[in-house]
């Protein structure tokens, strides 16, 4: 019995030794946390192509194809340049003065194979920002649809999301961004505001007004090819938001839950208002108006989603749905060409939301920022540090579109030629046809 008795202890030594590792080692991942990052980052991705049926149903027949090659493109091309360079960027430490970040281990993510952060492991960080980077510039193609070349607009966002997405997403969510440490607790943007919606929006609108209008435009009648399309794209959009707001918690728990519950909230605000306001002034509520309202919610509680309560929700979505239904009547007596109301609703919404929000805020985030200050931070100086941050996202985003849809003219001609319009993306670019259809408008 002692020979067995010993065999037995020199196995279960030899087990300990090799699983108290492994154990010690899961110990440091939150599973239930890593779950819902990971569900996140899905659901942030189904965003991509719930906006490429938004705003592919939206285009006439011909362009349909190639408009919706705008958000399936950016998956890939975007995806590479943020494995390469744009992780390391975004989040690496200050260079040039704090202008982006660098670290050499992310750069192709080559310095993570190992790394755990907050919880979850880094890869499963690095894949949801990656996300975000994503769909940014996919936005920004809804306001020059119908007119820009395919090859042009490729090298468009690969030179926008290097020169101006990392940049701005370094200011404001990276540590050391000066952005993320302006005042007692830093510029508010929980889950793109100012990053992702004000910078797309104001992007789209300068290139808008770079290329010109479509041709006709606004004299031809250019009715959406399939609002059934754009409704369901609008589903996927609001179910994709809840990883887009809820998974910027980084986490999974009480803030994780607020975000989830004000997205939901202000979503609904939005689709409601947007349904009153159509009613009255145009005497018809219309499906297109139900999901801009509902984007308009979406757009206006991403920076808030993590300092408001749910009444502020519902302001949020109630006060963006109003400005972006003013913004898109002023469009159209100013008569530029945002086709699709890139700005109208993620720039004006993304606006709405990054200011509004200071006068819902929590009182436990502002006692938080107050003790950070050393004694006292009121709503006033909140407010100036949201100002702050949207004007130089503003100032930088439009300045940094302008300059690259400038250089880029110079060596590739941006806006289609006048056969190309004719005969649509879809047949000049791509040599398909979205459906089997003999119009061809």
């Amino acid at each position: 019995m002692s020979g067995l008795s010993k065999r037995i202890g020199l196995i279960l030594s030899f087990t300990l030794f090799f699983t108290i590792p492994i154990f010690a080692q899961e110990a440091e991942i939150d599973s239930g946390a890593t779950a819902w990052m990971l569900t996140s980052t899905m659901l942030v991705l189904l965003m991509v192509p719930g906006l490429a049926m938004f705003y592919g149903g939206l285009v006439r027949t011909k362009n349909v194809l190639g408009t919706m090659m705008h958000s399936y493109v950016a998956m890939g091309i975007m995806t590479l340049l943020w494995i390469i360079c744009g992780y390391s960027m975004a989040f690496g430490n200050n260079v040039l003065g704090g202008w982006f970040g660098w670290n050499p281990d992310y750069v192709f993510l080559k310095g993570i194979d190992n790394s755990i952060m907050d919880g979850i492991p880094e890869y499963v960080f690095t894949m949801f920002q990656g996300k975000f980077a994503i769909i940014t510039p996919a936005i920004i193609a809804g306001a020059f649809a119908e007119r820009i070349s395919f090859k042009s607009y490729c090298v468009f966002i690969a030179l926008w999301g290097i020169l101006i997405y990392n940049p701005l997403c370094h200011w404001v969510w990276a540590s050391d961004g000066f952005l993320f440490n302006l005042g007692a607790n830093g510029a508010i943007d929980f889950a793109g505001g100012t990053v992702v919606h004000i910078s797309a929006g104001v992007s789209g609108l300068v290139a808008a007004i770079y290329l010109g209008a479509r041709k006709m435009h606004p004299h031809l009648p250019m009715s959406p090819n399939n609002l059934v399309m754009t409704l369901i794209g609008a589903g996927l959009l609001w179910v994709g938001w809840f990883g887009f707001n809820a998974g910027s918690s980084i986490e999974s728990g009480l803030s994780t839950a607020q975000a989830l519950t004000v997205t939901q909230i202000a979503a609904a605000a939005g689709a409601i208002t947007w349904v009153i306001i159509e009613g009255w002034h145009q005497g018809k509520s219309t499906a297109l108006g139900l999901v801009s309202g509902i984007l308009a919610g979406l757009v206006a509680i991403t920076p808030a989603a993590g300092v408001v309560q749910p009444v502020g929700a519902i302001a949020l979505g109630v006060l963006a749905t109003i400005a972006c239904y003013m913004a898109i009547i002023l469009k159209n007596k100013l008569g530029y060409d945002d086709t699709l109301d890139a700005f109208g609703i993620h720039g004006v919404g993304g606006i709405i939301g990054a200011i509004f929000l200071v006068f819902f805020i929590r009182e436990s985030w502002m006692t938080e920022a107050a003790e950070l200050a050393g004694g006292s931070w009121t709503i006033a100086q909140q407010l100036g540090v949201q100002i702050v941050a949207i004007l130089i996202a503003v100032v930088y985003a439009a300045g940094g579109t302008l300059l690259i849809l400038f250089v880029l003219n110079k060596i590739m001609k941006v806006r289609v030629n006048e056969e190309a319009e004719n005969k649509g993306l879809d047949n000049y670019y791509h040599g398909e046809k979205g459906y089997g259809m003999i119009n061809p408008n």
